[in-house]
């Protein structure tokens, strides 16, 4: 995948408003797992990819470096090879001068083909530093939204577990409504109530029978008081 694709991909994916997105769906859990699914494969396909770009570019800095070194390396060598040739023309070696010099140039020559390449080796190196900057930063943010559309899955579980359980309780409550609990404690009061006339109306019928039977000896001594004095009355009257 291109790095300027990849780049795109990021910035899309890091710009997302998702609140937006979540306003747009019948259920905003399951498309935060669907998102968080796929911002994670993102993340770690982007991080492939960016991991051969930043490859590439040491790369390239590695060719750069060496091509600097190797055009240092050559300069020295010309330069070298030019003193020996002044050296050789003071002891008038003509022929052994003119071949040192001649050395100096293929060196010289050496040197300006590196230092041309480190020269053509610098835009690149330094296109692909930026580019490689731009999509560390955007795997940066990238992550950032995961870690936030992790948070807002956990947020949104959280608060549909509490409406769960407002809902059972509103249910409950309904039911209880339903069911009007004082109605059947003024049912059960009722039926207590006249327990408690039965249980009186049965003391009281137990009363009244104890009095009808005292009542029936009162009677009787009343009765047998009479006889007596009527004995008497008969004894006295003889």
């Amino acid at each position: 995948m291109a790095a300027q694709s990849i780049l795109g991909r990021i910035t899309q994916m890091a710009r997302a408003n998702i609140n937006a997105i979540l306003d747009q769906v019948e259920d905003p859990q399951v498309m935060l797992d669907q998102m968080i699914r796929d911002y994670t494969s993102s993340i770690t396909e982007a991080e492939n990819a960016v991991a051969q770009t930043v490859g590439n570019l040491r790369m390239l800095e590695e060719d750069a470096e060496e091509a600097d070194k190797a055009a240092k390396e050559w300069g020295a060598k010309a330069l070298a090879a030019s003193r020996r040739a002044d050296q050789l023309r003071t002891e008038s070696n003509l022929a052994e001068a003119d071949k040192f010099d001649n050395l100096a140039r293929v060196a010289l020559g050496k040197q300006l083909a590196f230092e041309e390449d480190v020269k053509n080796y610098a835009p690149t190196i330094a296109e692909q530093t930026e580019v490689t900057e731009k999509l560390k930063t955007g795997l940066g943010q990238m992550r950032g939204k995961l870690d936030e559309l992790k948070r807002k899955r956990d947020e949104l579980v959280g608060r549909a577990k509490v409406n769960d359980a407002r809902a059972r309780v509103q249910d409950a409550v309904k039911n209880i409504n339903v069911l009007d609990p004082t109605t059947e404690i003024g049912r059960f009061e009722e039926k207590i109530r006249r327990e408690e006339a039965r249980l009186r109306g049965q003391e009281e019928l137990t009363a009244s029978t104890i009095d009808a039977q005292f009542e029936t000896l009162d009677d009787l001594a009343r009765d047998s008081e009479v006889e007596e004095r009527l004995s008497k009355l008969k004894v006295s009257s003889r």
